[in-house]
């Protein structure tokens, strides 16, 4: 009697476990909860909007509330929904031996290559790795660091040179030297965990057909250089890490990023490789997308990124994150992305200039105007966001503690005063800058590829 209460208990606790919400509902029900927020704080502004509309026509005061709190509140609930949802698939096999070529495209990258070289020689992964280094035009001593690794590490490497300058150039150069099914570019100065190739090519072998290509994730390695990379720290690791979860999920990861990402060869080569674009890399996730194939993300594929640390290096690379947005959607609208998620995701990334624009000249003169005891704009129906977004960040610090970071014996750094100027500070400099990005896609500005 005792054994038979023990295995019914047991296949309850099994239907349990084996529970699973379909990807449609939880786009559904994450929509739901955000529409329910909306609709609770379209209420609760009402006061706000009343107000605004004696300084301003109500269609102007409409834009200006739902860019600095309708839209943000929503897309933070739709967030926050998602996350709770999501569950990461399982692996089919955590120890993949496939077969795989790394492309590396250099520019003067002396001081950081052999470190980079060495930490793929580092690698756990079972299976062969061909790693080709393409010399993109250094007149530093790049070749010869090269050359070094060659002798002194048990890597394979192939070293190219493509003269004609540009990273999508060399990518390309290298990309006819690939003979493997999967193909993994990271940066010169991307340094990965031990485990980093294994999750991301396990992962790739655990997803459908579809699936074409599977984003790393990408933290900070100089996050104690100044002030500027501890905020970035936290950005990289719950900011970024978020919307690429949020991605993942629905299947349609926007950015395969070049800093670290690992696709198919064949799917590649079908669309012709990496685009003449200052963000190469997200127009090439987006021509993907388009061909009806998927792009997942993979938390546990962790590998460290220098980060800017002035504000002048900072200003450029975000910009041009922010130009390379606009070339992917000048290319490819929204409405003809095949796939429901897809639409969504890259409609939202539409709105995005309105938000940050509405965010620069209304949201910033408005905290500017509260300091002197003006609400008009920002008063406290603005804090309203504030609580979604340090939920959101929650529910991400504990999931990558707990399932990133624990599994992988990794450490949290301890940076407090990175995370409050992260909170309260730095969308003040991404929004304006992003808006600086717009400005030079606009006018076709010179690009600044670093």
């Amino acid at each position: 009697m005792k054994s038979s209460f023990k295995q019914v208990n047991s296949q309850k606790k099994t239907k349990r476990s084996n529970y699973y919400i379909p990807i449609k509902m939880k786009f559904w029900l994450s929509h739901l909860f955000s529409l329910i927020w909306i609709c609770l704080s379209i209420y609760l502004a009402l006061p706000w909007l009343k107000d605004l509309t004696e300084v301003v026509s109500f269609q102007v005061a409409i834009l200006i509330i739902a860019g600095i709190s309708y839209l943000p509140g929503y897309m933070n609930a739709f967030l926050i929904m998602s996350l709770i949802l999501d569950r990461q698939p399982h692996f089919k096999d955590e120890k993949p031996t496939d077969s795989i070529t790394i492309l590396i495209a250099a520019h003067n990258e002396e001081d950081k290559i052999f470190q980079t070289l060495r930490y793929i020689d580092n690698q756990d992964y079972t299976g062969n790795i061909k790693t080709i280094v393409i010399n993109n035009r250094s007149s530093d001593q790049t070749v010869n660091e090269v050359l070094k690794a060659k002798e002194d590490l048990k890597l394979e490497i192939e070293l190219l040179q493509e003269d004609k300058p540009g990273k999508f150039h060399a990518l390309n150069y290298g990309l006819n030297f690939v003979e493997t099914s999967y193909v993994i570019t990271i940066d010169a100065d991307t340094l990965l965990h031990p485990s980093s190739i294994r999750f991301l090519v396990a992962r790739m072998n655990s997803s459908s057909e579809e699936v074409c290509a599977v984003a790393g994730s990408v933290l900070t390695k100089n996050s104690r250089d100044n002030l500027l990379t501890k905020i970035q720290e936290w950005d990289y690791f719950l900011g970024i890490a978020s919307i690429k979860r949020l991605q993942g999920l629905y299947q349609g990861t926007l950015v395969a990023q070049g800093a670290y990402s690992l696709y198919k060869t064949k799917c590649l080569k079908e669309i012709g490789g990496w685009p003449d674009a200052i963000g190469e890399d997200i127009v090439l996730t987006w021509r993907l997308l388009q061909k009806h194939w998927k792009v997942y993300f993979e938390p546990l594929a962790v590998s460290f990124t220098e980060v800017p640390n002035s504000f002048k290096h900072f200003v450029r690379q975000r910009a041009r994150w922010a130009r390379g947005m606009v070339e992917g959607l000048k290319e490819i609208k929204p409405w003809q992305q095949p796939q429901l998620y897809v639409k969504y995701l890259t409609g939202i990334n539409f709105i995005m200039p309105y938000l940050d624009i509405t965010y620069t000249l209304c949201w910033i003169p408005g905290l500017i105007l509260a300091f002197f005891g003006n609400f008009i704009i920002v008063g406290p129906m603005t804090l309203l966001v504030l609580p979604l977004t340090l939920i959101s960040y929650s529910i991400l610090y504990f999931y990558q503690r707990n399932y990133v970071f624990n599994r992988l014996q990794l450490r949290i750094r301890k940076n407090f005063v990175g995370f409050i100027l992260f909170i309260l500070f730095y969308q003040m400099i991404m929004s304006p800058v992003s808006v600086y990005g717009y400005i030079q896609e606009l006018f076709k500005l010179k690009r600044n590829w670093k």
